[in-house]
């Protein structure tokens, strides 16, 4: 997989409405998001802005290869759940913090658990591109 190339496409839809004007719509496999810009900007807090997305992408990379190698040591995780939040800081994002917390069926141990967290971090498509410092906090005892 390494040196391979693929295209992930997603559609960027704005049709002028006049409730919010930084309405939009995010198109993305069969899915679409109702999106806006942050509520601090005028946007409308209901909808997803692209910094949440920017966030919840980072987030979701990590799960995704932190289940895949959880799976390859054929430990069966419960839940994974991760209250991430990204740093705005004037004009860039800054940092984000990832906290997951994860459930095994069996706990294998701390010592797992940080080698699983960070070799996920070091596979993380998403945090090896961009030029914030993605981190994982918290590492809890999971249950």
């Amino acid at each position: 997989m390494e040196g391979s190339l693929s295209l992930h496409r997603a559609r960027i839809v704005w049709e002028g409405g006049r409730e919010d004007l930084r309405a939009h719509r995010v198109e993305v496999a069969e899915q679409v998001i109702a999106a806006s810009c942050a509520a601090e900007w005028g946007g409308d807090p209901a909808k997803a802005d692209p910094e949440q997305m920017f966030v919840a992408s980072l987030s979701a990379c990590h799960m995704l290869w932190f289940l895949a190698l959880a799976r390859g040591r054929q430990l069966r995780v419960r839940s994974y759940e991760d209250p991430a939040v990204g740093t705005l800081d004037g004009g860039r994002i800054t940092r984000v913090e990832l906290a997951p917390e994860v459930r095994f069926e069996d706990d294998p141990g701390p010592e797992v658990r940080e080698e699983l967290h960070r070799a996920a971090h070091e596979r993380c498509f998403l945090a090896n591109s961009v030029s914030c410092p993605v981190e994982v906090i918290a590492l809890e005892a999971d249950r």
